[in-house]
């Protein structure tokens, strides 16, 4: 994988150019991507040309001329926008999404569109997991996920609804961001639910993403520069524990004891079933906003709409205003309650998917183990730990407070360090 941090200090001690990473990119997707079709649509020449003719300029901004790749639900002028489907065939927004704009104002150069699922659903696309091609990358942000896997890229843009983010990213083995909801502008996003919606980041590790991520936002996420102190920890397991596989049971078990040996303070817990209530409010309240987000679609061109998605925005057209507002109380009771558990604790560990990355393309995976934190609007990231008796990535997903992202990131890069030094 193509580290973004060591490409970035490279390029500052003028051992490389932007434009000799670009050709780096080039070589890859030449290689890999036949194989993984993590891209809808590449602009290597613009990309190129750009990289060579605003050389002295990309280098002064902080992502350097760093080739990023963007999911397909966000806008973009200069190439086609299709969210997945065929309704949007070939469109092309007159602007770029929020997001899009501040990659170029970050300095970094956009390479190419991303395969998503079906309009940020079900839906797959035609990605497969580089891992292992016959396995799912998850999704709906397969492509990005892949892409950064493969060493296509070493930064791409996602999107999370219910684990869109941390669930491709542990199957495929890379660093998946899901910061706290609203930390990223999400205008020029296709939306499914926007109590929901949230971007997400993907690179080689904890450390690369969160110089991403503090890049873009012109925030303080970097944790490079820090030695991460050991951080407090919650192990949780949800109502949903009897769905973790045994090897996802052990890459938990890993990083409790890998932390704890490196000093971190280590509790267990189960949540009260007012959490569980709320993992049900998840659906609801994504169903009922997609239905309405989605009124376009499913009203005009509802014959072009898979059938998984065909029957889910028509069972949702059946839930009530108080039944959602009802999941949204739920929600908001849940979250309260998650303040007063997580206390003096720093994060929580929990697992980033019930297991490694299914056999087959016809589904991206079950989003059991994200629903819940993406409700709460909690910043998570996911640490790849082990890998299965396939060769097939297990990743532990580190959850922190609300709006303590850069606490979040400097205790999943505390787990990352002690996991590898584990593996030396």
């Amino acid at each position: 994988m193509l580290s973004a941090l060591d490409l970035v200090r490279r390029i500052e001690a003028g051992e490389l150019t932007p434009a000799a990473v670009i050709e780096r990119c080039a070589e890859a997707i030449a290689l890999h991507e036949p194989k993984i079709g993590a891209f809808v649509s590449l602009d290597l020449r613009d990309a190129r040309r750009t990289a060579k003719t605003c050389a002295d300029a990309l280098i002064a901004r902080p992502l350097r001329g760093l080739p990023v790749g963007v999911k397909d639900i966000f806008d973009t002028s200069a190439l086609p926008t299709e969210y997945g489907t065929p309704i949007y065939a070939d469109h092309h927004p007159i602007g770029d999404a929020a997001m899009v704009s501040l990659v170029r104002r970050a300095g970094g150069l956009i390479l190419g569109k991303t395969v998503t699922t079906e309009l940020g659903l079900f839906q797959p696309g035609k990605t497969r997991n580089p891992r292992n091609p016959e396995h799912t990358p998850g999704g709906s942000s397969s492509g990005s996920a892949a892409a950064i896997a493969a060493g296509m890229l070493p930064i791409a843009l996602g999107s999370q609804t219910g684990g869109s983010t941390i669930r491709p990213a542990a199957y495929c083995g890379v660093a998946g961001f899901k910061p706290s909801f609203g930390l990223m502008p999400t205008p020029g996003m296709k939306c499914v639910a926007w109590h929901l919606d949230t971007v997400g980041l993907f690179a080689a590790s904890v450390a690369d993403v969160a110089f991403a991520a503090a890049s873009i936002t012109d925030r303080d996420l970097r944790i490079d520069r820090l030695s991460p102190e050991a951080p407090r920890i919650i192990v949780v397991r949800t109502h949903l524990w009897s769905e973790v596989s045994d090897p996802m049971k052990l890459a938990l078990e890993t990083a409790v004891k890998t932390a704890q040996a490196h000093g971190a303070n280590i509790e267990d817990r189960e949540l009260p079933s007012i959490f569980e209530k709320a993992f049900r409010s998840h659906n609801v309240i994504q169903a009922y906003e997609a239905y309405r987000v989605l009124a376009f679609e499913y009203d005009h061109h509802r014959e072009r709409l898979s059938p998984a998605l065909h029957g889910f925005l028509e069972d949702a057209s059946a839930i009530t205003a108080e039944a959602y507002q009802a999941a949204l109380t739920s929600a908001e009771l849940a979250r309260k309650a998650l303040s007063d558990i997580l206390g003096e604790t720093d994060v929580i560990f929990t697992p980033a998917a019930p297991g490694g990355a299914p056999k087959g393309l016809g589904s991206t995976g079950n989003s059991t183990f994200n629903r819940l934190w993406t409700l709460m609007g909690v910043p998570c990231v996911s640490v790849p730990v082990l890998e299965d008796s396939e060769g097939l990535p297990l990743g532990v997903q580190v959850v922190g407070r609300f709006g303590c992202d850069h606490e979040m990131l400097r205790a999943a890069h505390f787990l990352e360090l002690a996991i590898v030094q584990g593996r030396g």
